[in-house]
């Protein structure tokens, strides 16, 4: 770490810098604080640590393979990253997948939802010296990489959805394995949230800490649970549907608390609304194809799309959007990404300041960032 002292009109300042390597930034982040005392007067974050170029390579390579980079970039949330690139290629391509497919999807999403909230709750919990919910949160996880691995052969960059479909239909066995989870679940997730809530530090160093305005939130472009925490009723999945979750009866976790127990808060109730929707999608899956005929036949030679689109979809982290723009060849002409990540980090500046450097800490963590969407 690099300390250096930096006058003010009023007193000296103490610029430190936390990261790219620090164990509780959650990533290749740094922030460039400047303290007085203990407490936080001004912090920046710096990206760009792990920027892969990810847009831009898919630029130069076809349709159906750009999807393993999107795989990789929030990588413990790859199905939720697929559904997003795929809304957008679909509809340049007009290549749309049967319903099988659609409620295959949202099953792998939700799923994919519990588990990226389980990391994140257990590497938050760690933030705060927590070591045993670490273990709860991930021993529950790998029940959940354990029917990816049966359904795509892979555990964590799936790569299983694909241009009009999926790549393998969902069998008896699949269907045992996400029915016996979703069945044991719920009550272990209680225990993981007793674990929090039941201790003292944990409220202390998270009740009243870090509060996040709504009109602060709109302003910074904040989604997903950091904006629900904030009372904004705002998420994709009810606001522009998109594959069936206008058939699926759920609700959206609101706090108005603003507080970093708040956003705690909407990510355990948003797993237990996830099992919910796994519940009711396991049961409706009808019978018939689980890809389009005509995207089977097109692969062998190569999509072409022409036009631009934009779609949208509730990724873990939030609004996840993908840009497409294809000028009628066999590449897309332009790939853009809406991280949510990189805006909800954008509001540290704002939640970060007059804060202890001990609280930073707690309200980083809050923001459950994967740099791998942020530097993309």
């Amino acid at each position: 770490m690099i300390q250096e002292e930096q006058k003010n009109e009023h007193r000296e300042w103490t610029e430190l810098n936390m990261g790219p390597q620090h164990p509780s930034t959650h990533g290749v982040l740094r922030l460039k604080v400047k303290l007085d005392g203990e407490t936080v007067k001004e912090v920046e974050p710096i990206i760009g640590y792990l920027h892969r170029n990810a847009e831009k390579i898919c630029e130069l390579d076809y349709y159906c393979d750009s999807l393993i980079y999107f795989d990789r970039m929030d990588y413990v949330a790859a199905m939720n990253m697929e559904v997003g690139y795929l809304e957008a290629a679909e509809k340049l391509l007009n290549i749309p997948p049967p319903e099988r497919a659609q409620w295959i999807r949202v099953i792998m999403a939700e799923l994919g939802r519990i588990a990226a909230h389980l990391v994140w709750a257990g590497a938050f919990g760690l933030d705060l010296g927590m070591l045993s919910p670490f273990f709860y949160c991930f021993v529950q996880r790998e029940k959940i990489l354990r029917i990816f691995t049966e359904i795509c052969g892979s555990r964590q960059e799936t790569n299983y959805m694909s241009i009009g479909g999926v790549y393998q239909d969902i069998n008896e066995n699949i269907i045992y394995m996400i029915e016996e989870f979703t069945k044991e679940f719920p009550d272990k997730l209680e225990e993981i949230f007793n674990a929090f809530v039941k201790n003292d530090i944990f409220m202390s160093r998270n009740k009243g800490i870090g509060i996040l305005e709504p009109d602060v939130a709109i302003q910074y472009a904040v989604t997903g649970p950091m904006l629900r925490a904030s009372g904004i009723e705002y998420d994709v999945r009810k606001a522009e549907p998109y594959l069936v979750y206008d058939k699926l009866n759920f609700d959206i976790p609101v706090s108005y608390k603003k507080d970093n127990l708040a956003r705690f808060l909407v990510r355990f109730e948003e797993m237990r609304q996830s099992v919910r929707i796994v519940k009711q999608a396991i049961k409706k899956i009808p019978d018939g194809p689980y890809f389009n005929p005509k995207a089977k036949k097109s692969l062998m030679i190569r999509l072409r799309g022409e036009g631009e689109v934009y779609a949208r979809t509730e990724s873990p982290k939030g609004e996840f959007g993908v840009y497409l723009v294809g000028d009628g060849g066999v590449k897309p002409y332009r790939v853009r990404v809406r991280s949510p990540s990189l805006r909800n980090l954008s509001v540290i500046r704002h939640l970060g300041k007059d804060v202890l450097i001990a609280d930073l800490i707690a309200i980083s963590g809050t923001i459950d960032l994967v740099f791998g969407e942020v530097d993309r």
